[in-house]
């Protein structure tokens, strides 16, 4: 079964093409023109993609993102910018979006960036034998299950945006083992970021938010000071 794409952008040249490119790599393709639309059409089709200009009429795409994210809509979100500014990039991704690109840029890397933000956000159980058992992290009042793409502190279900859920898991797969900043940047955003680190400082905030007690003083994601961080495992 074919992917949905909405295709979120004012501008009717650039919207149409990257319908065309999309239709052609095999996905379903939903099209809005303004940010009010684009909204109300995420929310009653659910694609499994939102690919969303920054700089649209009615709502821009930072309101847009952000009200998703609010009513804990995950879907993923690749936005699109004609202005290479470090400000709006940092904020783009802080209010939720996954990726992030600037305009001009070729249709072929759309596809590649929209393949691969699926990819990473597919359950993996999908792709895996029956009898294989489910991988699952436990840690005090913490629970993660990553083919679920669920997580629990005590009874309490966690909601987190797949890129926070997929910097969680990274952390948790390497458990008690210091990671640099760059090294996050590369193994869950799967590309340079133009060095920006401040990106993964502001995820690591957020999931400190959502499973620490205390952000003050977290329990599990520790701060290495000079180096990065690291998901400490509890001492019992």
């Amino acid at each position: 079964m074919s992917k949905t794409i909405l295709v979120v952008e004012d501008e009717v040249s650039i919207a149409t093409l990257l319908k065309y490119n999309l239709e052609q790599a095999g996905f379903q393709v939903l099209l809005a023109h303004d940010g009010k639309e684009g909204l109300h059409t995420a929310l009653d089709q659910n694609p499994d993609l939102l690919i969303l200009d920054l700089m649209l009429p009615i709502l821009d795409g930072m309101e847009v993102c952000k009200e998703l994210r609010s009513q804990k809509k995950n879907i993923p979100i690749i936005m699109l910018t004609a202005r290479d500014d470090e400000f709006d990039k940092v904020l783009g991704l802080e209010l939720g979006a996954d990726d992030y690109m600037t305009k001009p840029f070729s249709p072929r890397e759309v596809i590649a960036r929209v393949k691969a933000v699926l990819r990473r956000f597919a359950p993996i159980a999908a792709f895996e034998e029956p009898e294989q058992a489910e991988v699952s992290y436990e840690y005090g009042t913490l629970k993660v299950y990553p083919e679920r793409f669920e997580a629990f502190l005590g009874d309490e279900p966690l909601e987190f945006t797949p890129k926070e859920f997929e910097l969680l898991v990274y952390l948790l797969e390497n458990k008690n083992r210091v990671l640099t900043r760059d090294q996050l940047l590369s193994a869950v955003w799967n590309y340079d970021f133009a060095g920006d680190t401040r990106i993964v400082d502001v995820h690591i905030s957020h999931l400190r938010e959502k499973i620490e007690e205390n952000t003050r003083k977290p329990l599990f994601i520790k701060t290495i000071r000079g180096l990065g961080y690291k998901f400490e495992v509890p001492k019992k």
